[in-house]
């Protein structure tokens, strides 16, 4: 027996799929824009509908437009078929994805939606299916995609191409809906990826935890508020409430070996101090700390030169809390 090149295999999948996702690139006409516009219209939900390795596919795309702002989810023919066409209203998208268009558990579905006037935008690869004939917007894939394995009838470059044309469909929609980063967070509150998009603003001490002090305070009744904040640290305000600077613990400790009961917390305190826009990333901060050699950086918003207010203190240990790395 012949030993088999594995690699070698592996190799000439890879280039069978990315000839046919280059296929795919030439694809993209009016009617893909058109669907994307029916779709950003939409008072209801996408619903994607699929049998077979393209029912995986379909998942896949509901689950990533539902993370990124368009309400959708995934029906099974089967499930349509036995009751849950109630599901579907008349105000929703239906998006039926079929390699050949002729898949009968789709029929139903498609009868459907041309009975009671729903939108539905039909995707496969053959220019004449049933499918393509009875959608209003008909999105048709490359012809004769060549499968990868060696007789050419596993799903595998054709359910490839379909996934990359949802990832498509879906960037489209959130760049078109101006969602980012922090939409995005909302939609997930767990798992690393949470813990990436946190920003300052997530974690910083607000309001009244926040350790403000006139810098014409004695230095004795400061160091009270910073032992009643627990915070190790202090933010100073001048006459007009702008940020004047920051008493760290460590600035204490240095100063005890004078007598400092008499002075004021503007005499020891650090001028200057380092702040950060709320919206900045905490693994931004937590950076900037670890570069600095800091434990606390000031919250703050910027009105003019010498004109900065402070709104929160962040402080490492949130940081370590979070999760943060």
């Amino acid at each position: 027996m012949n030993k088999l090149n594995f690699n070698k295999i592996s190799k000439q999948v890879i280039s069978i799929e990315i000839k046919a996702l280059q296929k795919l690139k030439k694809s993209f006409n009016k009617s893909f824009t058109k669907a994307v516009e029916c779709i950003l219209k939409c008072k209801g939900h996408l619903i994607i509908s699929a049998v077979g390795k393209s029912a995986r596919v379909g998942e896949k795309i509901s689950e990533t437009l539902s993370s990124t702002g368009t309400k959708s989810f995934f029906l099974s023919p089967e499930s349509a078929n036995h009751g849950s066409l109630g599901s579907i209203g008349s105000s929703d998208i239906l998006l039926i994805i079929s390699n050949s268009g002729e898949t009968q558990e789709l029929f139903p579905l498609i009868k459907f939606a041309n009975r009671n006037g729903i939108k539905l935008i039909g995707v496969s690869s053959k220019k004449n299916s049933l499918l393509l004939k009875n959608c209003d917007y008909p999105i048709c894939l490359p012809e004769n995609i060549k499968e990868a394995d060696e007789n050419s009838i596993i799903p595998t470059a054709s359910t490839t191409s379909q996934m990359a044309w949802g990832d498509s469909l879906a960037i489209s929609l959130m760049t078109a809906k101006k969602f980012g980063t922090s939409n995005f967070r909302n939609y997930h509150p767990m798992g690393t990826l949470f813990k990436k998009l946190v920003t300052v603003e997530d974690l910083m001490y607000k309001k009244n935890d926040i350790p403000l002090i006139s810098e014409n305070t004695k230095v004795s009744d400061a160091l009270n508020i910073m032992s009643k904040k627990k915070l190790g640290s202090l933010i100073v305000l001048n006459k007009k409430k702008y940020l004047s600077g920051f008493v760290s613990d460590g600035d204490v400790r240095r100063e005890r070996k004078k007598d400092i009961s008499n002075l004021k917390i503007k005499d020891i305190m650090s001028k200057n101090p380092l702040t950060i826009q709320k919206d900045i990333l905490a693994v931004k901060a937590l950076e900037i700390m670890n570069k600095k050699k800091i434990t606390s950086l000031i919250a703050s918003k910027t009105f003019a030169k010498n004109k900065v207010k402070p709104i929160g203190l962040l402080h490492i240990h949130k940081l370590i809390q979070a999760g943060i790395k």
